[in-house]
């Protein structure tokens, strides 16, 4: 295939297998399985569960996404795949199927940052991110404001990150004290459609004039919500309007601090990503004080906001289209990697000069398309 090759993304750093194929900034397929009904009466996710549940998922969804995309395995240029942060088993289950295919195709492999690939998913619907912008992270382990430039190319400058628990740890966990089913932030969004958010005052943490002004904290915010509820016990809890408060105090919070991040940056996009941009009250908080104050809002359609291949797809086809080096055969998982560049092996730093210079195809070996089988 000639040009920019298709780049197939994997994702399995937690409870989603996913794959994508991305070619030129643009979703050709993308297939999810999901592993949520077997951790839900845990709670919460299984790391092994997770695990097993990925090494059965594997070749059914990358099958499904290249149907989808109506491709053939010989049609993938490159393979990118989630290194880290993750479960461990996860992420190694996603990265040696990865490995084999890259292996067996003779095209490069591109370890990348889960969380660049949730910054990258935007991209696929609203095209190339503004230089610079400023990128609001919520999902379930994390919570982070980022100054992003160049994704591919550019240090990924952090403003503010969680001090304990991220936003959508907050809502998996108020849930259950309010007896809601798992995962959280889809049962709170839900039952608060029915409540009054002015019923009940939840704190905002972090919100103080001496506070850190791109700092977040939701664990205090937890707290206060299973307190609420010890104050109901022998009574019938009301939960809709719980739920309605809690959401309104988690979307003020991060809306609150990104939009303040643009204006002191001089930054006129904002971009939302991850699970929790999912939530209802979130977007369209977003979506009012954004208006207020002249910036641009950009969010992903839900199907991208969660955990999935065509955002790893995404980041990749970036990285090859930057010229980045492809990773060894030999990279490993980093369950706990911080998020400083979109790539996480060090090699994979821009070969080319400045940006739009001629897309670098850098394969591994001979590709082997006719002796690939994932039967």
């Amino acid at each position: 295939m000639q040009g920019t090759p298709v780049v197939l993304g994997i994702e399995s750093s937690c409870d989603e297998t996913g794959v994508g194929l991305v070619r030129d900034g643009r979703l050709l397929g993308h297939a999810v399985a999901s592993s949520m009904e077997e951790h839900a009466r845990f709670g919460g996710v299984v790391p092994e569960i997770a695990a097993r549940a990925h090494v059965h998922a594997f070749t059914p969804v990358v099958h499904r996404a290249l149907t989808e995309a109506g491709l053939r395995m010989s049609d993938i240029g490159a393979v990118a795949v989630t290194t880290g942060p993750g479960l461990s088993g996860a992420l190694q289950v996603g990265l040696a199927g990865a490995k084999g295919l890259a292996y067996a195709l003779g095209v490069p492999l591109y370890g990348v940052h889960h969380l660049a690939g949730h910054v990258a998913a935007d991209t696929l619907a609203h095209g190339p991110l503004p230089d610079p912008c400023v990128v609001l992270i919520v999902s379930g382990g994390h919570t982070s404001l980022l100054l992003v430039r160049d994704l591919a190319r550019d240090p990924i400058t952090h403003l503010g990150d969680t001090l304990d628990d991220a936003a959508g740890e907050c809502f998996d966990k108020v849930a259950r004290v309010f007896g809601l089913p798992y995962p959280g932030g889809p049962a709170i969004d839900r039952a608060a459609r029915e409540g009054d958010a002015r019923a009940v005052t939840f704190p905002r943490p972090l919100t103080g004039p001496r506070d850190d002004p791109y700092a977040f904290s939701f664990s205090g915010l937890k707290t206060a919500a299973a307190r609420w509820t010890e104050r109901h016990r022998g009574q019938a809890l009301p939960v809709a309007n719980g739920a309605a408060a809690l959401q309104e105090a988690i979307a003020d919070v991060l809306t609150r601090k990104a939009v303040a991040a643009c204006t002191a940056h001089g930054v006129g996009t904002l971009v939302v990503v991850g699970g929790v941009a999912a939530n209802s009250r979130v977007r369209a908080l977003a979506e009012e004080r954004c208006a207020a104050a002249g910036l641009t809002l950009r969010v992903p359609p839900l199907k991208l906001c969660t955990d999935n291949g065509a955002m790893i797809a995404a980041i990749g086809d970036l990285l090859v289209r930057a010229g980045a080096a492809p990773a060894p055969l030999d990279v490993s998982i980093d369950p706990s990697a911080p998020l400083e560049y979109a790539a996480l092996h060090p090699v994979a730093r821009p070969l080319t000069g400045e940006a739009g210079t001629t897309p670098v195809r850098l394969p591994t070996g001979p590709r082997r398309t006719d002796k690939v089988s994932l039967t």
